[in-house]
């Protein structure tokens, strides 16, 4: 009993640790989704909120998996998990029988699952979370209670740095189909051989002398006795779903060209885009700096538009008010909130290929690309932050270590 414990509590506490996780490196995505779920159920008063939901999740999802996983404030753990399980299996089953939202969003980006699958996960971590809860008393922890309950404050702090981070700037870890380095075309590809989705058609055929409509399937509706039944309508329900390529729905249309789409990802030239999915809620404060980059591209030679779901009313409003030097082009509003977490973010293209991408608070300097091969220039910018989260991380670790070592000293020195 005692092995089975204790891998349910390793195993609910490692799925727990990375639903946080994915989450948290993510508050915008979360924040996306709440709205969706929200809206589905007729709560759109409760927008407002969606940002402290999306908060509050993560931390709770990875302080509880990091409480069970360490053996920590398991009760407190145990009470946690439970709570969370219970509601969230039942709702789960509704999202899978009425399906107002297609993806849950239980794993954010980082692994899409259908409702139907993700509900039947619940449904096991369920099982695995009662076994927690009904022999909580029975878990001893290594920990005395001033050790863990700075590993706890240490766990909400490195959580709340990485969220906080994350939501001013981008997301540290990017699990998106447009993240840097991805092809936006290869994304949008299908492969050869790949499932198409797969259909069952009715039809309703009207019998001319009772009256009567009846339905026939493809193999043996009476296409050809005219004389009895006349044709009324047909259904088609999806019973199978195919391949569905990871990037779809992207298109670029420009006011005046039309669909540029293949143009700019044909490019072999560099391609800026202005990613506003609301120009009404774009942030203003950097479309000088904008500007500014738009005239630098023209001068070299590179495209530079701007991407919005936005009306073309409020664009026209928009760009005349902040003297806007580059065309707005339309796309579609979840395929733009998907690019880049930013309202305005700033994207690089070559060829189709995303080699950088930067929210409106990190946009860079024309003097910083001044005389740069851009390619080049992305690289060392990419391996300049990688860099930085590995010292922040090192430094978070350090600090953990050293408190643990200084509360175990003082531990041994009042005995």
């Amino acid at each position: 009993m005692k092995l089975l414990r204790n891998i349910c509590r390793i195993l609910v506490g490692i799925v727990f640790i990375y639903s946080g996780f994915v989450k948290g490196v993510d508050p915008l995505g979360s924040d996306y989704k709440f709205t969706d779920y929200f809206n589905a159920f007729g709560m759109s008063w409760m927008g407002f909120s969606t940002l402290f939901f999306s908060f509050l999740l993560s931390m709770a999802e990875f302080l509880i998996g990091i409480c069970l996983f360490l053996n920590i404030k398991l009760k407190t753990a145990a009470w946690g998990a439970i709570l969370f399980m219970g509601f969230f299996t039942p709702l789960t089953l509704v999202l899978a029988i009425k399906n107002p939202v297609t993806d849950c969003g239980c794993f954010g980006d980082a692994l899409i699952l259908t409702n139907w699958e993700t509900f039947w996960k619940n449904i096991i971590l369920l099982a695995m979370t009662l076994v927690i809860f009904y022999t909580r008393d029975k878990y001893k922890s290594i920990f005395n209670f001033l050790e863990q309950t700075v590993l706890l404050v240490g766990t909400i702090i490195f959580m709340f740095c990485i969220q906080w981070y994350s939501f001013r700037h981008l997301p540290i870890v990017d699990f998106r189909p447009y993240a840097i380095g991805k092809n936006i075309s290869e994304g949008m590809t299908i492969p050869d051989g790949a499932p198409h989705d797969e259909y069952a058609i009715t039809l309703k055929y009207k019998n001319k002398q009772t009256g009567e409509v009846k339905d026939f399937t493809e193999e043996n509706y009476p296409w050809q006795d005219t004389v009895n039944w006349e044709y009324v309508n047909s259904d088609q329900k999806l019973i199978k779903e195919g391949y569905k390529a990871p990037i779809h729905d992207f298109v670029i249309e420009h006011p005046e060209l039309g669909d540029i789409t293949q143009e700019v990802l044909e490019d072999n030239g560099y391609t800026f885009l202005v990613i506003a999915y609301n120009i009404n809620k774009t942030n203003p404060e950097n479309q000088e700096k904008l500007n500014r980059l738009a005239a630098y591209a023209k001068d070299k030679g590179y495209r530079f538009y701007g991407l919005s779901a936005s009306v073309a009313d409020d664009i026209r409003k928009y760009t005349a008010a902040h003297q806007v030097n580059y065309d707005y082009c339309s796309t579609d509003e979840i395929q733009l909130k998907t690019i880049v977490r930013s309202n305005p973010g700033l994207i690089l293209l070559r060829q189709g290929t995303i080699l950088d991408k930067w929210g409106h608070r990190d946009l860079p300097e024309v003097e910083e690309l001044q005389n740069k091969d851009l390619a080049s220039y992305c690289l060392q910018e990419q391996q300049a932050i990688t860099d930085r989260y590995l010292i922040y991380s090192l430094i978070m670790l350090y600090i953990a270590c050293i408190f643990l070592y200084i509360i175990r000293k003082y531990k041994r020195m009042i005995k």
